[in-house]
């Protein structure tokens, strides 16, 4: 079974959600509907980045990782092209 870690960059609020999960398409439906409470208040999001995991310790770890203050940097700075076109 696939797991996916994903993040996602609030065009209101310019803040990073970063969330797991092993449905990735209905997992962004979601949020798009606003049926995920966390981000519900925050949309619209843009998908900025995902990972793909076979094991699900592995995607737990990273996403732990990606939401600490070292994982956010790290994330920041490989995106920041990326991050250049969202402002």
């Amino acid at each position: 079974m696939p797991y996916y870690v994903y993040t996602l960059f609030s065009l209101k609020d310019k803040k990073f959600y970063t969330g797991f999960t092993k449905d990735l398409k209905d997992r962004l439906s979601r949020h798009a509907r606003g049926e995920v409470k966390s981000t519900a208040n925050r949309r619209p999001l843009k998908l900025i980045h995902y990972e793909y995991f076979i094991n699900e310790k592995d995607a737990r770890t990273r996403e732990v990782f990606l939401k600490s203050g070292f994982g956010r940097k790290n994330l920041k700075r490989a995106l920041q092209r990326t991050l250049l076109h969202l402002f």
